[in-house]
């Protein structure tokens, strides 16, 4: 008989600070402080701890295997998870959940061998694979769970009618805590650190991906810099497991087309991966973030820097359609280079303002990791009602 308190692990496929990992360490946070007893698992190199401490158990999965190019960097880390997540044994918890394609099949593995007798899966987006074994892992990890969750409707509706997966949304949260518009004295000396100047900040989060469509953002701040000369463009962030390389050359290179140098204190600056308390200072410090994805789950980052005070210009299409509105963002068409720069003019002179007085507390309270973990937590429940007895 399942106790009250839940016994849940929560599988991750990197200690890096990208989406699903943060979800995995927002949502152990608030099932810890509701009582549940949480184990994260994530698979580790050479040592690596995640980039934030962990309220709760931590299992580091270490990783063995040669690394050389993505299908063997997943590989490896497939393994890495089955071996840590089996040898606690089938009892050892009452869920099991996966957060991403690479756990999912380390679950998936388990299951087929009767060591485990399932899990369930959050889908935060699904991605094109040219490489069929990834494309394979990719549908595995999610046709082979007992139940799937999306963060967006968008999701569950895609998962379903694309995919024939009857999925349940389970919305993120934000960490009003975290994220907040009081400044911090440290706040000016990470501004000093990556070489941000005096000028319009514009912020983007996630790295070069075509996911992110940094190119076409790219050629919107070349528009806005012929407005405004001393403009920068930062980009924060881009600790993923794909290869992503000849996408960065390309925007490298149109960087250089549209005279736009990188670096320190140039007109582009990449960050890189960031240490955990440095984000809500880099939010703090822009002027607007460009978040103008051509593909999300949710979208976790907007919310955060409304938390923190900054105006968002979005992709006007799901899911950020789902929950942002003309009076918590600006729009822009993802796909058009001077929507971007009309829509990142239009807040950086104030032509337009987003209501930070009621519409976005508003839209924050609406999303709460507490509600997400409860949410969870009736989804697990449900699941755990239609489970055969468990595996002794």
């Amino acid at each position: 008989m399942i106790m009250d308190a839940l016994r849940i692990a929560l599988l991750t496929h990197s200690v890096n600070p990208r989406g699903g990992v943060v979800h995995t360490l927002e949502l152990a946070s608030a099932l810890s402080a509701q009582g549940h007893d949480v184990t994260v698992f994530a698979p580790a190199t050479n040592g690596e701890t995640l980039f934030r401490t962990a309220p709760c158990r931590v299992v580091y999965a270490p990783v063995t295997d040669s690394q050389a190019g993505t299908v063997a960097l997943v590989d490896a880390r497939i393994r890495a998870l089955k071996r840590s997540v089996g040898a606690h044994g089938p009892t050892a918890f009452d869920v099991l959940h996966a957060e991403d394609s690479i756990s999912g099949n380390a679950l998936a593995e388990l299951k087929e061998e009767g060591v485990i007798r399932g899990f369930v899966r959050t889908v935060h987006h699904l991605d094109h694979f040219d490489d069929p074994r990834l494309a394979a892992w990719q549908a595995r990890a999610y046709r082979d769970a007992d139940q799937v969750f999306c963060v967006s409707d968008t999701w569950t509706r895609e998962m379903s009618g694309r995919y024939g997966i009857a999925a349940v949304t389970v919305s993120n949260g934000v960490d009003t805590t975290r994220y907040t518009s009081q400044a911090l004295p440290a706040d000016e000396a990470l501004r000093q650190r990556l070489g941000l100047g005096a000028g319009t900040l514009i912020l983007a989060v996630g790295g070069v991906e075509a996911r992110k469509n940094t190119l076409a953002l790219l050629d919107g701040f070349a528009l806005v810099r012929r407005a405004l000369p001393l403009a920068q463009l930062v980009i924060a962030g881009g600790a993923s497991l794909l290869d992503h390389d000849a996408y960065t050359q390309r925007f490298i290179q149109c960087a250089a087309q549209h005279g736009l140098s990188l670096g320190a204190h140039e007109s582009i600056v990449l960050t890189g991966p960031l240490e955990d308390a440095a984000m809500p200072a880099l939010f703090r410090s822009a002027d607007v973030l460009a978040m103008v994805s051509v593909r999300e789950g949710f979208g976790l980052v907007a919310l955060e820097a409304l938390a923190c005070g900054t105006p968002v210009v979005a992709s006007a299409i799901a899911p950020f359609t789902e929950y942002l509105d003309d009076a918590t963002c600006f729009w822009a068409t993802p796909t058009d280079a001077d929507s971007i720069a009309a829509a990142l003019l239009r807040v950086i002179r104030g032509d337009s303002a987003i209501d930070f007085a009621h519409a976005v507390p508003a839209l924050l309270a609406r999303f709460s990791w507490d509600a997400s973990a409860r949410r969870h937590v009736d989804a697990y429940r449900a699941w755990l009602a239609h489970q055969p007895l468990a595996i002794h």
